[in-house]
């Protein structure tokens, strides 16, 4: 569930509802450029992209790593990945072909062979012209258990808001007269056939409101087929003063058991969550830090990041514990089975039911592996799955109608493979694999640890050349995330491979405090203003390989994006000395106004907030906005964002960009006008933004500024 919140917690546009304005600081004079599209801001933009695409697309190189990128993230023999639907296997699939993407299905003994043969139900390149939109696919809710109707979640542009459109599986077709619900930061769920769960923006009608300071609806309605959105009937309202927002979700298993509960995130991390009943809704005795995983046999799967006590079990932080549906139901008191609790290396990834099973994957020691847990009469059982090690191995699809299910692995080096799985019979069998990207040979994977400033041991990874000389003369490029317990973990990044690995260079993944590679403690051990130790993390890392001789200063880059934009900014502002290529993607950047500018309130758990006197303190210091400094001899940044993003929100990228050309300091400044947050609202514009991005690193780590 917490991955989901993740995807789902969407941003509210500034117009919108949202905390009232803090008072501009004196030495703020960019506040204009927060005006999210507005005509002088956009202007600026406009300016500040022409000279950028003249230097980077202008760049001799930059033709090929653009020709380079588009040929592989459109290449047709990449894995079709599955999702299980009604005994079908659908995809969602884009190429040169489709740059908005199609939706298909094909039969799982037809995925099974090397060439399925598949149908298309739903061609978003098709409905965009005719609608004169760019549609963006964010996902289908589907109906069960009949799994014929589904809510097709459209963005326009890559927004987080979306459009709800009602499709007909089995005809292939919108439903003439069915739901269509406009655009809104929204969350659906399905009662029935004519029935949805909705929390979205109900107006300005609506009495008290119904978005939080962050801009997420806090109240959820019934909406009955054929009803206006004026006549939905609410059966819950959370709070505007709430951090996140409200939202429906819906259990079910295969053995019939279903439920509807809902989600209200008072903060970022700390939760209620209700059971929705015939009379109305009931608060559950959950711990604050849990998110409902699934359902099996009518055991509810929770998913804890504190520890919880109850019915005397005690279930450790991180774990994944099981409550039957009934004692909900009851208000019986929970005594809970713990399936699976971590050790101080290991980390719940993913969790999946299948129809009388659990599929476990979790990190240990930041290296792939899958359980499966059995209800038994008497107790729960596990099992190891056998898969490739030193990969980091992903649930592509799972389904509560059978025990079936593919995983994904995948490792540095190593593409992506699908493997099937019965979860009754574990034991798992190849059935996809992509080519090759790049040419791996003589190419190595070393993980490392480094020591930080309080004595922590650091864990990295870095891919090279065999035979590279320990001589820091190695361009190489790092990256890391260090929030919202999110682990960065091996993956076969095949640009990359092919744009940076093959010309001999190196890459650095590091699994830096405040994600999630550890479990909960290695998160909350950089939170609010404890949160130095996450920067310092960081540049441990970097010192380790200098001091290892597996690259320097002169000859290093790093790059983050979002919470990892933020990561970037700060190490330019505390150690310029210790990179010479710098890139901010998408980036949180000024931590004093940041809760006002787009989903900012949202994060006040991470980050902490200016109403508190000690949290703004710690803001201000580390504010890479507010501590750019003349003078200072830094390395020129690459600063890039997008204009759609309304979670992150352009702002802080503008701003951070216009302090530096105040300040005489040297920059490139992107913004793309599509794409939101992830940047990807065709595969041309993620090459695009691949191949400018690896041009500015050849450029300032190369040695041969062209």
């Amino acid at each position: 569930m917490k991955k989901r919140m993740l995807l789902l917690v969407t941003a509210a546009m500034l117009t919108g509802a949202g905390a009232p304005p803090a008072p501009v600081p004196a030495d703020d004079p960019f506040v204009w450029l927060e005006d999210w599209t507005g005509p002088r801001a956009m202007q600026w933009v406009e300016a500040e992209n022409k000279a950028t695409v003249a230097t980077l697309q202008g760049d001799p190189r930059y033709a090929g790593y653009f020709r380079q990128a588009l040929a592989i993230a459109s290449a047709k023999d990449r894995i079709a990945m599955p999702m299980l639907i009604h005994g079908r296997i659908y995809n969602f699939w884009r190429d040169a072909d489709h740059q908005q993407g199609i939706w298909r299905y094909t039969s799982e003994a037809d995925y099974a062979t090397d060439t399925p043969h598949w149908t298309t139900v739903l061609d978003l390149d098709a409905l965009s012209s005719a609608d004169g939109k760019k549609w963006v696919w964010k996902g289908a809710t589907i109906l069960d258990p009949d799994e014929r109707l589904a809510l097709i979640n459209l963005s326009d542009g890559g927004e987080d808001a979306v459009t709800l459109r009602e499709f007909d599986l089995v005809t292939g077709r919108f439903v003439e007269g069915g739901f269509a619900i406009p655009t809104s930061k929204q969350n659906e769920a399905w009662l029935d056939k004519d029935t949805l769960l909705l929390a979205r923006d109900w107006g300005a009608n609506e009495q008290a409101g119904s978005m939080t300071v962050s801009g997420y609806p806090f109240v959820v309605k019934t909406l009955k087929r054929g009803q206006t959105l004026a006549e939905a009937q609410e059966i819950y309202r959370g709070a505007a003063s709430d951090q996140v927002g409200t939202f429906p979700m819906l259990l079910s298993d295969g053995a019939g058991n279903r439920a509807v509960f809902l989600y209200r995130g008072v903060t970022f991390f700390g939760n209620e969550t209700y059971l929705v009943t015939d009379g109305g809704v009931k608060k559950l005795p959950l711990p604050a830090k849990s998110q409902l995983q699934g359902m099996v046999q009518g055991q509810v799967l929770i998913q804890t990041s504190e520890a919880w006590t109850s019915g005397g079990v005690t279930v450790p932080a991180g774990s994944l514990a099981a409550v039957p549906l009934a004692a909900l139901q009851s208000g019986a008191t929970l005594k809970p089975d713990i399936l699976f609790a971590p050790n101080a290396r290991q980390s719940i990834d993913g969790v999946a039911a299948t129809k009388d099973r659990v599929i476990l994957t979790i990190n240990d020691n930041v290296r792939g592996r899958v359980l499966v847990l059995t209800p038994g009469k008497d107790k729960w059982t596990t099992a190891p799955v056998a898969l490739p090690d030193n990969a980091t191995i992903s649930i592509a699809t799972a389904s509560d109608k059978s025990d079936k299910a593919y995983l994904s692995v995948a490792g540095f080096l190593t593409p992506t493979t699908l493997w099937a799985l019965d979860a009754a019979n574990p034991a798992p069998r190849q059935v996809k694999a992509m080519p090759a990207r790049f040419d791996a040979d003589g190419l190595v994977v070393d993980q490392f640890e480094a020591i930080s400033t309080d004595g922590t041991k650091i864990s990295y990874f870095i891919v090279h050349a065999k035979n590279m000389k320990a001589d820091g003369s190695t361009p190489t490029i790092m990256t890391a995330y260090g929030g919202f317990e999110v682990p960065m973990t091996p993956s076969y990044a095949a640009i990359t491979g092919k744009l940076w690995l093959e010309r001999g260079h190196s890459f650095v993944l590091a699994n830096i405090r405040g994600g999630g590679e550890f479990g909960p403690a290695w998160h909350e051990a950089g939170l609010k203003t404890k949160r130095q130790i996450i920067y310092d993390d960081f540049a441990a890392v970097a010192q380790d390989i200098f001091a290892r001789k597996l690259s320097s200063p002169a000859k290093f880059g790093i790059y983050g994006g979002s919470n990892g934009g933020l990561l970037m900014g700060v190490a330019f502002n505390q150690h310029p000395e210790l990179w010479n290529a710098v890139t901010i993607q998408v980036p949180l950047l000024d931590m004093v106004r940041y809760e006002q500018i787009a989903a900012g309130a949202s994060w006040v758990d991470e980050y902490g907030s200016v109403s508190v006197p000690e949290e703004k303190a710690f803001l201000e210091k580390i504010s890479p906005y507010a501590n750019i400094r003349r003078g200072v001899k830094y390395p020129t940044p690459y600063i890039w964002t997008t204009t759609k993003d309304d979670r992150v929100g352009p702002q802080h990228a503008r701003k951070f960009a216009a302090r530096l050309k105040d300040y005489g300091l040297s920059y490139y400044f992107y913004e793309d006008i599509a794409g939101g947050h992830s940047g990807d609202a065709d595969i041309a514009q993620g090459a695009r933004l691949q191949a400018m991005q690896m041009v500015y690193f050849s450029r300032q780590l190369e040695g041969t500024d062209r």
